[in-house]
């Protein structure tokens, strides 16, 4: 019989320990489901990352019993900080799987993902994430249709991955010497820039449509304002991203240019997509051409050196726009 292969779960949290009640049991019923379906093959644990100078997640922790279940508390503040810290606290694993404390695993999800590992040992499998939200959507959000995520045939090669539903082979991530960039501080992005990373150094990423979570979408969300700042702070990391991966002052001034001339035009054919909706009275093209619009304008925000802290732990002044 053959070595076990060992197997995290990490779950990076901050401030949600109601969520994370939720969550922690349905986790360790995946575990139970995998050790069942496969006697011998694997061992697994679920770790719960803190980034909570007050240990808030810890007496939820406490209050289950398994000893699959493990805690630490990341005094580093930032998404990246906790994902290393996940990272390095599987230093016995051979590979990690994560999930946000705000999502719930569906049926199959851990063993799916593994099951498409096994069949070609990528460096990183994604998974399919859904949304559910906690309310009723507003129409023009809905036309826009932008809470719907890409869904493709398992096995599919991908070269840009999100790091709320994914897997990654340890080994290869530990050889490749990719981390999740901490100089990004709060601003967000760390996943889009890892998996780029890793995908430039030559390591494979593939599609798994059976392993799905469903991201809760709570109420502040769901609104207009917060769908046309997230289109912008997306456009400012996309913009920071090519930056950091750029070479050289050069490749950099390239960089800056490319995306300048990029965010214009999205600026022009989104403000023209949005005025046509008027016209036509298309709530689909008005959403659409406005976050468009919205997504230029982080780009060139961020091709003139702006950083947006998407997830900075204050209040942020954003746009007003009209719901």
């Amino acid at each position: 019989m053959g070595s076990l292969t060992a197997v995290t779960i990490g779950v990076p949290t901050y401030r949600r320990p109601a969520d994370l009640r939720v969550l922690i049991p349905m986790l360790l019923e995946h575990a139970r489901l995998l050790l069942e379906h496969s006697p011998g093959s694997y061992a697994v644990r679920v770790l719960i990352i803190d980034n909570d100078p007050a240990f808030s997640a810890r007496p939820v922790c406490e209050d289950f019993s398994s000893p699959m279940l493990c805690y630490v508390n990341e005094a580093e503040p930032g998404i990246a900080a906790v994902r290393n810290r996940a990272i390095d606290e599987s230093w016995a694993s051979d590979l990690l799987v994560m999930i946000d404390d705000d999502e719930r695993p569906k049926d199959r999800w851990l063993e799916a993902l593994i099951s498409t590992w096994e069949q070609t040992r990528p460096a990183l499998v994604s998974g399919r994430v859904v949304a559910d939200y906690n309310g009723e959507l507003d129409p023009w959000i809905a036309a826009g249709e932008f809470f719907r995520r890409r869904n493709m045939p398992t096995g599919t090669p991908i070269d840009v991955a999100a790091a709320g539903n994914v897997l990654l082979d340890l080994k290869q991530i530990r050889a490749m010497r990719v981390r999740f960039s901490t100089s990004l501080g709060l601003r967000g992005g760390e996943d889009t820039l890892f998996s780029r990373e890793l995908h430039g150094r030559g390591g494979r990423m593939i599609w798994c449509a059976e392993s799905v979570i469903v991201d809760q979408v709570p109420a502040n969300r769901m609104t207009r304002r917060w769908v046309l700042v997230r289109a912008w702070s997306h456009g400012n990391a996309a913009v920071l991203n090519d930056l950091a991966l750029a070479s050289g002052a050069r490749g950099r001034a390239l960089v800056r240019l490319r995306r300048s001339l990029g965010g214009s035009a999205r600026v022009v054919a989104g403000g023209g997509r949005f005025v046509a909706g008027l016209v036509l009275r298309s709530p689909r093209h008005q959403a659409r051409g406005l976050r468009m619009a919205m997504r230029g304008v982080g780009m060139l925000s961020g091709a003139l050196g702006h950083v947006h802290q998407e997830y900075a732990r204050r209040a942020e002044v954003g746009i007003n726009v009209a719901a």
